[in-house]
């Protein structure tokens, strides 16, 4: 098992800590990677996470809904209806 150093680490007063650069790089932690936080006897555990590219999702998922609409010859007019036929439920 590898020695590693152990480095004290200080929390800023927005709450941020830094994480020691031989971890990050033994860890390949990069800038904007996302983690969730478990709270543990103690202290706490941060996991990394690996979130969905959303935006890609919601743009493909867009396209095959205008698709469909075209497809089935839905209007505007038709969607605005519906959102009114539902706000009254």
């Amino acid at each position: 098992m590898e020695e590693s150093v152990i480095e004290l680490v200080k929390m800023s007063d927005k709450g941020q800590l830094v994480v020691p650069q031989e971890i990050r790089e033994k860890s390949n932690l990069s800038p904007g990677e996302r983690f969730v936080a478990f709270p543990i006897h103690d202290g706490v555990l941060f996991k990394k996470v690996e979130i969905p590219k959303v935006k890609l999702d919601f743009e493909s998922l867009s396209k095959d809904i205008e698709s469909q609409f075209k497809k089935n010859r839905i209007k505007e007019s038709d969607v605005k209806e519906a959102i009114r036929w539902a706000r009254k439920r």
